[in-house]
């Protein structure tokens, strides 16, 4: 006969005594169970002990997560989380340096239990711990010349012990003052500094710059570019990790009008050149969270194009019209007339002439064109960058089309316009960094004007398949469309250069991409005779039944999800998986992401699939309900859902990528008995249709199949024709 579900059987150890077996009543008050493992040692005073995860997570058992307690856990008996706290409170206060950094190294490792955390910050020690940083290591600078490497761990372990105790978000970052500011930045500031340290020291200082407007004046005022600039010369890749992560986060929080100051300042100190050379050319593989640091520095210098992209030309800004005065020189090679040198009128119809040769779609007024925005006077800057800085090719375009005469000219004015707008949208411009997204180009970081120089190449590629498709002005789209698969073909290969990115643009013409896609028709091949068709509607339902079963086992095997927070590099993981039956979602806490599956009975919390009542999705999710400094953008509100079980209660998660977010919202769907309506199930149910078609069609090949089918024959006139075998 079973053992009755409220009772789990497990060891509990005590220093120096032999573990006990001991059954465990989950209805019974934990404050009862200890009282009762305290007795069987002969331990009095059982409030001041407590039972913690005999693992390397120490965390502490509480009326909260004590159903975590699976049949088969090791269990220790400790003192409570307040007694610890009171503890070592009074041991870093030690004026032995030995039990001093003794007792911070504890704390460190004790800070990641929340409850501990608690309790020690209700003691005050968060404020203790600030204090030592502002002036209690300023008793020890005589000692760190005879014992650096003490002095070193000191600091690291209550650098450590802080930003754990930080991390469970109880205690404001409003809260500190300029002296702990000052004391910080001077760890970054100092050129010789422990490592363990410099990497706290930048920890914290993004984390107080993206969780307060405040605190982000106050270390702008501490930390300069200059300062950070020497930690990307190194070769700790964690450590140009953190200094570009601050970077990033100083950016990201600097007022509109101080972002453009700080690029100017970035360009000043050759930030771009020091990462190219130092980090995405190093031979260290650059690791997932450099490689989402690198896009978010992308983004940011990306999105300072906004303000541009974003402002109508004023037709009447007579410097605005200078620009496409300029543009006219350059192309015909044309001084300004003087104003006596001919009628107005003539001048007028010379200068309609010239505009409609540039390709503008107002030949009177061009300054009209630029009103549209996006693009707006983005446009005009890159056109008038591609005049001065590629003036023969840029001669070349304006000159080849505007002496056809065949209908085939390509207009440079409209398609610059026009292509701006495009690859702001490739680039996303002016929209907030994703949280999950490590999408960063190396080309970028080649160039100081690598958007324009983008466009340049982008602008030479669109005239050469205007060129390839004969197009005429009806096209139009249709040769915009192309270009924007070329080049979105040719960003996916991840070119280390821009002259690389040119390269794989030379070998997807027009052709090329006629020949790719037909080859995606044909393995896409969908047949349209009403046989056929009545064949994928008797297939369907089998097909969907297999995408079903794979969905419901994908969720069997489980997946990693990160816990989102403000400090991305130290967020916890999570794992949830589905029980083989199908009954209940398992899912827990994991201290870094695992390797393989992780498995059901190391998953501490249970939902039973029978309590989930819906399945929420996008800017709907609870979660995504919360204000937060990168929650909100688009990205991340495609990957989130929630699962609403019991009464307003949700599991939330984040999903690591859109496939995973498909796989999960399918097979929640499945599990609810509603439709799998995401992209991933459309796109999975045209490939093994159109393969289960193809094979049991193999043997009709070169067979027209009729669209009607044949008559049914007359009935013969008598049946002696039939052998009866009996």
């Amino acid at each position: 006969m079973p053992p009755p579900a409220d009772i789990v059987k497990v060891a509990i150890e005590w220093p120096g005594a032999f573990p006990k077996l001991m059954e465990i009543d989950q209805k019974k008050p934990l404050s009862a169970i200890i009282k009762e493992v305290c007795e069987g040692w002969s331990l009095g005073n059982h409030e001041t002990f407590a039972l913690q995860i005999a693992d390397a997570t120490n965390f502490y058992i509480t009326e909260k997560n004590r159903n975590d307690i699976k049949n088969g856990s090791i269990l220790r008996l400790t003192t409570s989380p307040y007694q610890t706290a009171l503890q070592l409170h009074e041991r870093i206060q030690s004026s032995s340096m030995d039990a001093k950094l003794e007792a911070l190294k504890d704390l460190a490792n004790a800070s990641r239990d929340i409850t501990f955390a608690q309790e020690f910050i209700n003691l005050d020690g968060i404020s203790l711990l600030t204090q030592m940083v502002e002036s209690g290591t300023e008793r020890y600078q005589k000692l760190q010349k005879i014992m650096k490497p003490c002095f070193g761990d000191l600091l690291s372990f209550t650098l450590t012990a802080f930003v754990e105790l930080m991390d469970h978000g109880i205690v404001s970052w409003d809260t500190f003052s300029v002296a702990f500011i000052k004391k910080i930045a001077s760890y970054v500031n100092k050129s010789a500094m422990d490592t363990a340290v410099l990497q706290r020291s930048l920890a914290i200082l993004e984390s107080m710059v993206l969780n307060s407007q405040d605190l982000y004046h106050k270390v702008a005022q501490e930390i300069t570019i200059g300062q950070l600039i020497p930690h990307l010369q190194g070769t700790d890749q964690d450590i140009q990790t953190y200094t570009i992560a601050v970077i990033n986060a100083l950016f990201l929080k600097a007022p509109e009008e101080k972002r453009q100051e700080m690029a100017h300042i970035l360009a000043q100190k050759q930030l771009r050149s020091i990462i190219l050379t130092n980090v995405i050319r190093s031979p260290t593989p650059i690791n997932d969270e450099m490689a989402h640091q690198l896009y978010v520095l992308q983004v940011l210098n990306f999105n300072l194009l906004e303000d541009r992209m974003m402002t109508k030309m004023d037709p009447q800004d007579q410097a605005q019209r200078d620009i496409i005065f300029e543009l006219r020189r350059i192309a015909f090679d044309v001084e300004c007339e003087p104003n006596n040198g001919g009628s107005i009128e003539k001048r007028k119809s010379m200068y309609t002439r010239d505009y409609k040769k540039l390709g503008f779609i107002n030949h009177v007024n061009p300054a009209v064109d630029f009103t549209q925005i996006p693009p707006g006077m983005l446009a005009l800057d890159n056109m008038l960058y591609f005049a001065k800085h590629h003036q023969d090719a840029y001669i070349r375009i304006v000159l080849e089309n505007s002496s056809r005469e065949d209908k085939h000219e390509c207009p440079f004015g409209r398609s610059s316009i026009e292509l701006t707008k495009m690859l702001c949208e490739i680039l996303k411009v002016g929209e907030l960094p994703s949280e999950n997204c490590h999408d960063f180009h190396p080309m970028f970081f080649t160039h100081d004007r690598s958007f324009e120089e983008f466009f340049c190449i982008c602008i030479q590629l669109l005239n050469k398949t205007w060129k390839e498709m004969r197009a005429t002005s009806e096209d139009f789209n249709k040769v915009m469309q192309v270009v924007r698969e070329q080049i979105m073909r040719a960003l996916s290969l991840k070119p280390n250069s821009l002259d690389q990115f040119k390269s794989r643009l030379q070998n997807l013409s027009y052709t090329e991409i006629l020949k790719i896609r037909q080859s995606e028709r044909m393995n896409q091949e969908d047949f349209q005779s009403r046989p056929i068709l009545e064949l994928r509607e008797k297939i369907q339902p089998e097909i969907m039944e297999l995408i079903k079963q794979q969905r419901l086992n994908r969720l069997c095997e489980g997946t990693c999800f990160r816990k989102i927070s403000s400090r991305r590099r130290q967020d916890k993981f999570w794992y949830c998986r589905l029980s083989p039956n199908h009954k209940v979602l398992h899912y827990g806490d994991l201290e870094e992401s695992p390797q393989g599956e992780v498995p059901h009975d190391s998953l501490q919390d249970k939902l039973p699939v029978a309590d989930i009542k819906a399945v929420i999705t996008g800017k709907d999710c609870p979660h995504m309900k919360e204000k937060g400094a990168l929650k909100q953008n688009k990205e991340v509100l495609e990957l989130a859902f929630s699962v609403l079980y019991e009464s307003d209660e949700y599991l939330n998660f984040i999903a690591p990528d859109k496939h995973e977010y498909c796989v999960w919202t399918d097979g929640l769907n499945a599990l609810l008995g509603k439709e799998m309506s995401s992209d991933y199930t459309k796109t999975d149910m045209d490939t093994l249709l159109s393969m289960e078609m193809k094979l049991r069609l193999l043997d009709l090949e070169n067979i027209q199949i009729p669209e009607a089918p044949p008559p049914i024959p007359k009935e013969p006139s008598n049946y002696d024709f039939v052998y009866d075998c009996n």
